[in-house]
């Protein structure tokens, strides 16, 4: 068994896919537009395999709260304590918050914590 996707709610669809597409080199399938019930999506694959469903649809457009019962965030593993550096370099560098790291854990984990464009909160991890 294994979790097929996972999938978020985003204001602007297109920004969102192209920062997946930029930091992470996702590879987006062709947008899915259902006019009737005016949802849009793409799904987004990552080098591994995994996927990640962007969607919007009329009338959701609740920004996240901050701490709130649910999801808390996605992590990403970028195989090594380097590569989590310079990516968030790279990201604080062109105006994405960091909330915090790169940093050890209580865990032993080596991360940071970035946001997306919309405030998703994104674990970069080794």
């Amino acid at each position: 068994m294994k979790i097929e996707h996972v999938a978020i709610w985003v204001n602007d669809l297109e920004g969102v896919r192209e920062f997946y597409e930029t930091y992470f080199n996702c590879k987006s399938n062709m947008k899915y537009h259902n006019r009737k019930n005016k949802f849009e999506s793409y799904f987004l694959t990552f080098d591994s395999g995994a996927r990640l469903e962007i969607m919007r649809k009329e009338g959701i457009n609740q920004q996240n709260p901050g701490v709130q019962l649910g999801w808390a965030h996605i992590a990403i593993s970028l195989g090594s304590r380097e590569s989590v550096n310079q990516l968030t370099a790279r990201l604080k560098n062109d105006g994405y918050p960091v909330i915090n790291g790169p940093r050890v854990t209580g865990d032993g984990y080596y991360e940071s914590v970035i946001e997306d464009p919309e405030g998703n909160l994104i674990e970069l991890t080794e």
